[in-house]
């Protein structure tokens, strides 16, 4: 490369230890010269103990940062970081456009939360009570009593049943492919 775009800060792709997307950024955050912009979404998912709310990164061991290409030893160094994304010895930048679109698509905080609101026809797992981990199809909102009617197969017949709208979780959702 020559010195001219070595000098220019651009975005490239960094790839971080497993799991460890918000701790590579923060470490890269501390960086003079160093913008980082690491997408997460947020999303519920029934569990054991319930509906319960999971933020995660948009792409898994993967953020994106602003640099010199000078800075690459220092950058690769950082906590959490395993690397920059590269191709034999081209260490291929990221358009800025790329990096506008995926940020107009995100919040303040560079979160995407993904609303829990049901519709009759989705499909959901009961997160809680005694149907808890059960799959039902909405067939009514009730919206005054925050109530939802559910049709779900129990003991080998279709039932229909009121649920609270707390309770349900919609399912196959894949938060990052909005």
């Amino acid at each position: 490369m020559s010195d001219a775009s070595e000098a220019a800060p651009a975005w490239f792709c960094v790839r971080s230890q497993i799991k460890h997307e918000h701790i590579a950024a923060g470490h890269l955050r501390q960086l003079p010269g160093v913008d980082v912009f690491c997408p997460r979404v947020r999303f519920q998912r029934a569990t054991r103990r319930g509906k319960i709310w999971f933020n995660e990164a948009m792409f898994p061991n993967y953020l994106f940062a602003r640099f010199e290409l000078r800075d690459l030893r220092i950058i690769q160094a950082a906590h959490g970081v395993a690397g920059v994304i590269h191709f034999g010895d081209y260490f291929a930048p990221v358009p800025d456009e790329v990096i506008i679109d995926l940020r107009t698509r995100l919040d303040e905080t560079d979160l995407k939360v993904f609303p829990d609101a049901v519709q009759p026809g989705d499909e959901v797992v009961i997160a809680d009570g005694t149907f808890m981990g059960i799959t039902a199809v909405v067939q009514r909102l009730m919206p005054a009593k925050d109530r939802v009617r559910v049709l779900l197969e129990f003991l080998g017949r279709p039932v229909e049943t009121e649920l609270a709208s707390g309770s349900l979780v919609k399912t196959g959702i894949n938060p990052r492919l909005d």
